[in-house]
């Protein structure tokens, strides 16, 4: 008889055991067994902390377990069988955890909790657990009388629905379009690297020549380096047009209605629970409590960096003109004038590095910086069991030996596989009876594969995203919680998760980092000091500009879910670009329509989280390498900020870090404004 691998509870995923029929039937059965549970519990009268958590934590993380992978594999290797398998699962869940967290009799007890006499001696993080659950409840609607929580619920099933429809549009449309290049002159100007992964693209469809894509490596390439104006303005137009009613697949994966509906679900529910717009409702988990706060957070911000971003742009304008003829320069230029002027005033550009970073000295250079930072170990996990040959298993040890998690990685692009870089977790560390289960991480990018060449080389932009990402998992990896609910990354306030991330992508700009995860892909050499030093001097360059777009984004965010009857958000985006930005764009940009942060992620009303975070962890990155002694100071980030993960709130874990509120001059000078 087949067994269930997705029931199995294993301490890794069997990937190669996993089929899409094993994915509905092991959620119908996880959820009937924690549906078991669940009466059980609420048949009590009154209760403890112990008589109710411990039995929530085994039930969460026996659907995590279960539900994890099945999520996974659909970002990773999507086809049509794992997409009708996770929608069918994800449409179960949904309604399984809205019906918990709106259950009364649990709700009922768990308040309960509060007047045993047991609470005052209950741990902050146990205190922690309840609160946060109590919170959830609410936001969950238990509150609403019987008729408005059937809505609520309803209303839940069908926005994570449309949420997965965005992002499914999203990778449908990327994948949609192609253009065969027969001509080498049309692609003078692009990276060897890249030709020759759009070689071997060509060569799959039996085609000669050069096959690009919209997969981001690619339209990157060709936008950044290619000469042909014309190529540039093709592949913008359709790069920009994605999932919309626009552009060379006009309404084929229109995201236009989702994208309406989707806000409609969400001020709907921020309505029912009485908030007064969908941001109010969202900004209930984060550090910044209120639209106001972070209307003035980033209005600061906008104050301070768009002067500086506006005599950037000029100098951009006046080098297009005076140097490469370009004497009105367009949207589809602006990346490749860009790239010329980085090499021209700092005689350094990400290609002429590429050749230093491979991708195994890269990873194994960071493991060895991070580890000595830490005092960790990282050991590849050899024959591992895989979802695809690109994937590598990693092991992380402390410094007495103990074992700490696991780490995969997937670093390429391909088909089937969502857009972007971003960590994900299969289980987290968890004690019970005695025994402790490690945490496992995912770490994903979409990095160009290698070509016919050999070793896939990283560009120092690639680094940095690596680094983000890994930050992001060493917060899973390196808790010292035992409770699922608040280790690691969980239970964490949206608008703080990204602090690790931004504080350790300051560490792929150290010279010690550099030389670490270099090695001339032909020579063996690092990195040599004078071009170390020529790409510390470029870090800041057009810093205002990329600040600019980054609060443009979060300001189209916050503005859009704090209208309930707005103009839409394809109007929202556009008012918002004529207050903030120092360029136009042409008419047919549809931008909102792929942007999955805030319609498909967890990002709605907290991308400017991106910013806020960044505050923080600039604050504490100049606090340890401008210490008396850095490594006890990162040490120290490693107990409080990483160890503790979501057990105490943000707030509390950075003023315990700082001894102060965070500073935002130390976010500024780090970018050179």
């Amino acid at each position: 008889m087949d067994i269930n691998p997705l029931l199995e509870n294993p301490p890794l995923p069997d990937f190669s055991r996993i089929k899409t029929d094993h994915m509905e039937a092991a959620i119908d059965s996880v959820l009937v067994k924690n549906a078991s549970q669940l009466s059980q519990l609420a048949e009590q009268q009154q209760a403890a902390w112990n008589d109710l958590f411990p039995v929530l934590e085994e039930m969460g993380n026996r659907l995590s377990k279960s539900w994890s992978p099945i999520g996974h594999l659909n970002a990773v290797v999507n086809d049509a069988a794992v997409r009708d398998a996770y929608n069918a699962c994800l449409t179960k869940v949904t309604d399984y955890n809205t019906m918990l967290s709106q259950h009364g009799d649990l709700y009922r007890l768990i308040k309960s909790t509060r007047h045993a006499p047991e609470f005052a001696n209950l741990t902050k993080t146990q205190k922690k657990i309840l609160n946060d659950t109590l919170l959830d409840f609410r936001l969950s609607g238990v509150d609403l009388a019987a008729n408005k929580r059937k809505e609520f619920r309803k209303l839940a099933n069908e926005l994570a629905a449309l949420q997965a429809k965005f992002e499914e549009n999203v990778l449908d449309a990327t994948h949609a379009w192609s253009l065969h290049v027969s001509d080498t002159e049309k692609l003078r100007g692009m990276p060897s690297n890249d030709l020759d992964v759009a070689t071997e693209r060509a060569k799959t469809r039996d085609l000669p020549g050069w096959i690009l894509t919209l997969d981001y490596p690619c339209y990157h390439a060709v936008i950044t380096f290619a000469d042909d104006r014309l190529l540039r303005n093709e592949i913008f137009e359709a790069y920009a047009t994605r999932a919309s009613d626009n552009g060379p697949n006009s309404g084929q994966f229109d995201n236009t209605v989702p994208m309406r509906n989707i806000l409609a679900l969400r001020a709907r529910l921020a309505e029912l629970l009485g908030f007064g717009c969908a941001a109010d409702y969202s900004l209930q988990t984060k550090m910044v409590r209120s639209t106001g706060e972070v209307r003035q957070f980033l209005e600061t911000l906008l104050v301070r960096i768009q002067p500086q971003a506006q005599r950037e742009y000029l100098a951009l304008c006046e080098y297009a003109s005076s140097t490469l003829s370009l004497h009105e320069m367009q949207p589809w230029d602006v990346a490749y004038v860009t790239e010329k002027l980085r090499q021209d005033k700092h005689a350094i550009d990400q290609e002429t590095l590429r050749v230093y970073f491979p991708v195994e000295q890269v990873l194994q250079g960071m493991f060895r910086v991070i580890g000595e930072l830490y005092g960790l170990r990282i050991e590849a996990v050899e024959d591992a069991d895989v979802w695809h040959r690109d994937v590598q298993l990693f092991e992380l040890f402390d410094h007495n030996n103990d074992r700490l998690g696991h780490l995969y990685t997937d670093l390429f692009a391909r088909k089937g596989k969502r857009s972007g870089a971003w960590m994900d977790e299969y289980c987290n560390r968890y004690r019970v009876n005695g025994d402790l289960q490690t945490p496992v991480a995912f770490l994903v990018c979409n990095f160009s594969p290698s070509g016919s060449q050999g070793e896939a080389l990283l560009t120092h932009d690639n680094v940095i995203t690596l680094f983000h990402e890994f930050g992001h998992c060493l917060h899973h990896l390196l808790t010292q919680i035992e409770y699922p609910s608040v280790a690691g990354i969980n239970g964490v306030e949206w608008d703080a998760v990204e602090l690790p991330s931004q504080f350790h992508e300051n560490f792929a700009w150290e010279r010690k980092t550099l030389c670490a995860v270099s090695r001339h892909v032909s020579t063996g050499e690092t990195l040599p000091d004078d071009m170390i030093t020529r790409l510390l001097a470029a870090r800041n360059f057009q810093s205002a500009l990329f600040l600019l777009r980054q609060l443009e984004f979060a300001l189209f965010d916050i503005e859009l879910h704090s209208r309930n009857d707005g103009p839409g958000a394809l109007q929202t985006w556009r008012e918002v670009r004529k207050r903030v930005a120092v360029n136009t764009l042409p008419d047919y940009h549809r931008f909102p329509n792929s942007f999955s942060h805030i319609f498909a992620g967890g990002y709605a009303a907290g991308y400017y989280g991106y910013l806020w975070a960044e505050v923080l962890a600039n604050d504490a990155y100049y606090n340890v390498v401008h210490s008396n002694n850095p490594r006890a100071e990162a040490r120290r980030f490693r107990s409080i900020v990483l160890a503790q993960g979501g057990s105490r709130p943000a707030a509390e874990l950075f003023q315990e870090l700082m001894h102060r509120e965070p500073d935002i001059e130390a976010f500024l000078r780090h970018h050179g404004i």
